[in-house]
């Protein structure tokens, strides 16, 4: 083979067997995942300049996910090519394939033919552009080496383009789930009306061991006798199942009482009270209550006295449906607000704009301690300097009861993007629409949560406006799958809708 330019010389490491390929890879492969150099066993890797100097311009982009990714890449390929020799010939990577940066010479050279190239500029005549000189490079790979080269990229239309002019071309499907059916809700487990009646005394029951082999731990399950009697529960492991933990209600100081509505709902309330599990995700179209009930259950436990938690921290990616309008003025809680409306409109529904109870009428079985803890929270909550008091004093300048939650610290606006680096202790967080983050960025939230903090991913699969994750790579997805059967994790699926019958017809029919 003569001397070419790039990863193309005599001297190329590329290995040529029938059961090696050469995967060539497009920049927003490495921006979705900067490892994924090393996860592609022993095969070939060729990265086109044009993936450098992509990589180039998106570096600079300092407060943004891409921006670090970006500059990841580059300190990996640096220590993996150090020297121009290296960048030539192509190195070996540690699990037995190769990694080479291609130069392609019939861009270099325009005189320089060859049929694929030919082909290429005849259908795509404007390489000008990096995504068509990004797929000339596969050509060109694919032209010099017999194995079966396969372009990798997360963008659709490059993947349409590129098996326009016959090159095998598929997304990045190191972090995809796998395409199994569709997941139930939860599982129905048979049993005499003698067991169900016994596990309803005694609040556990052992399962058979056929039975119990094919549930995973924290999975939530619907004991049904051959009479129709059921029972939700909850696979402890070593075969036991176990009664719910769940009150019959769950309120925000100063709020209404919200009870769970359908037996999804349940699970995720029991999940949502345990002290144990210290990261849930919840599955849920439109109206099934994930955002209302999460936020419900974390004030319910930070009110409480033995709580654990100091305040509740929420947050979710800022990515818009349909065109954008543009940057929003203001501070960052102003900024923020569009984004988290869902939360406002969620804690007036738990804590309606009307005066509290007075301490007097309240419950008298209660303790000191307790007591002390309703009436600091009432101050927070009805402040005189900020409503000019209930008892038939004016009301001028009242003060929405979560404007007053922000204000007191108990409930916390977190921007996304501001996260990396902090620790999140003592907090109950909730992140709304994770199905839109990377499994990467969830990565990155998830590892702020210290001890004592919990965690919370909702998001429906079915809706995804990020272009460059789907319903089986995208962050919530992933994480339900990598994390199923943890002791400390579970998850949860909310099928019916409640928040009216309009809402349910639309989610269902449109």
């Amino acid at each position: 083979m003569e001397h070419l330019r790039g990863a193309t010389a005599l001297h190329s490491r590329i290995r040529v067997t029938p059961k090696v390929k050469t995967f060539v890879l497009d920049t927003n492969v490495l921006i979705h995942d900067p490892q994924s150099i090393y996860k592609f066993q022993e095969n070939n890797l060729a990265i086109p300049v044009e993936v450098l100097e992509e990589l180039d311009s998106i570096k600079t982009e300092q407060s943004t996910e891409r921006g670090r990714n970006a500059r990841r890449v580059h300190r990996i390929l640096q220590e993996l090519l150090p020297d121009s020799r290296s960048m030539h010939e192509g190195v070996e990577l540690p699990n037995g394939g190769t990694l080479s940066v291609i130069i392609n010479p019939y861009l270099a050279e325009p005189n320089r033919r060859s049929p694929a190239m030919d082909r290429l500029r005849a259908i795509l005549p404007d390489l000008s552009k990096k995504d068509n000189r990004i797929i000339a490079s596969a050509l060109f790979v694919q032209e010099q080496y017999p194995p079966p080269t396969i372009l990798v990229t997360k963008d659709v239309n490059v993947q349409l383009k590129a098996r326009a002019v016959g090159l095998e071309s598929e997304d990045y499907l190191n972090d995809k789930v796998p395409e199994d059916a569709e997941e139930a809700s939860y599982r129905e487990l048979p049993l005499t009306i003698y067991e169900l009646q016994r596990f309803c005394s005694e609040g556990e029951f052992e399962l058979d061991a056929k039975s119990a082999r094919s549930l995973y731990l924290n999975e939530y399950v619907l004991l049904r006798s051959d009479e129709g009697k059921t029972m939700p529960a909850r696979y402890y492991g070593d075969g036991i199942v176990r009664r719910l933990k769940i009150p019959e209600y769950v309120k925000a100081p100063g709020g209404i009482p919200i009870r769970a509505r359908n037996l999804e709902q349940q699970f995720l309330m029991d999940a949502l009270l345990d002290d144990g599990i210290h990261m849930l995700t919840c599955f849920g179209k439109a109206g099934t209550g994930k955002t209302l009930l999460s936020t419900a259950c974390a004030l319910h436990q930070t009110y409480d006295e033995n709580s654990r938690y100091d305040g509740v921290s929420i947050s979710r990616p800022v990515i818009s449906l349909g065109k954008d309008i543009g940057f929003l003025p203001g501070t960052l809680d102003e900024k923020m607000k569009p984004w988290l409306q869902p939360y406002y409109d969620a804690l007036e529904v738990l804590i309606p704009s009307k005066p509290p109870k007075e301490p007097q009428f309240l419950s008298k079985k209660v303790s000191k301690k307790r007591h002390r803890k309703r009436e600091d929270m009432m101050a927070v909550m009805n402040p005189p300097q900020l409503n000019g008091g209930y008892n038939g004093h004016s009301q001028a300048g009242l003060v929405k009861p979560y404007e007053r939650l922000l204000k007191s610290g108990l409930v916390e606006i977190e921007a996304l993007c501001f996260i990396r680096g902090r620790s999140i202790a003592r907090r109950f967080f909730i992140l709304d629409e994770a199905q839109q983050l990377t499994p990467h960025e969830v990565k990155t939230v998830i590892t702020r949560i210290s001890e004592g903090s919990k965690i919370i991913l909702i998001g429906d699969p079915a809706q995804i406006d990020n272009p460059y994750v789907d319903s089986r790579s995208n962050g919530l997805v992933y994480c339900h799958n990598r994390m199923k059967g943890q002791a400390i994790a579970a998850h949860v699926k909310l099928v019916k809708g409640e928040r009216s019958r309009l809402a349910e017809l639309a989610a269902d029919l449109l």
